[in-house]
């Protein structure tokens, strides 16, 4: 076995990201505090060919060095906005015919292994902040929460660490049946 060089990675240029059909998937930040975590989840969306991240509440925005340094360029590469209320977010996501989901420890949650193929589906996933996680009112206007089951004995996951292991998830249930990217 050889490490792959860089030339063999087959990267995408930056116009060729813009001009690649992407998921039907968006990334909500609620209130994250860490630019460091905002800065991993853009890598992370570009990873996966997200459709985009709305930024929302206090959640650091693009352009910032601590951002960037995480991102590692994908600023660059994934369409974002920003939204003063993830309230606001998650209407209009509704509003355009997305299933938005909270990734939240909740009554009645779904485990992440359950929600099953996500093809043909526009979703939106909403991460809350690191202590407070999804705010109670923008619960209760997705359509449910999405729990990533945990064995140990710690309760919760970074967000950034979340957000990887959610749209990798999403982005699996996908790749079967979609022609090559």
């Amino acid at each position: 076995m050889q490490k792959k060089g860089m030339d063999e990675l087959n990267r995408k240029t930056i116009s060729e990201f813009h001009s690649a059909d992407k998921f039907p998937l968006i990334i909500v930040l609620d209130n994250v505090r860490s630019m460091h975590n905002v800065g991993s989840v853009f890598r992370t969306a570009d990873a996966f060919l997200a459709k985009g991240i709305w930024l929302c509440g206090f959640t650091p925005k693009p352009p910032h060095r601590d951002i960037h340094k995480t991102a590692l360029g994908a600023t660059e590469t994934v369409q974002w906005e920003y939204m003063q209320s993830c309230l606001q977010a998650v209407e209009s996501l509704n509003a355009e015919g997305y299933e938005t989901w909270a990734v939240e420890q909740a009554t009645g949650s779904l485990p992440l292994s359950a929600f099953g193929d996500a093809s043909e589906r526009k979703i939106a996933v909403i991460f809350g902040n690191e202590v407070e996680g999804v705010q109670s009112d923008v619960l209760s206007l997705c359509k449910g929460c999405i729990e990533i089951p945990q064995l140990g004995m710690k309760h919760s996951l970074n967000v950034s660490v979340a957000a990887g292991i959610v749209l990798w998830e999403l982005v699996r249930s996908q790749m079967n049946n979609v022609p090559s990217r």
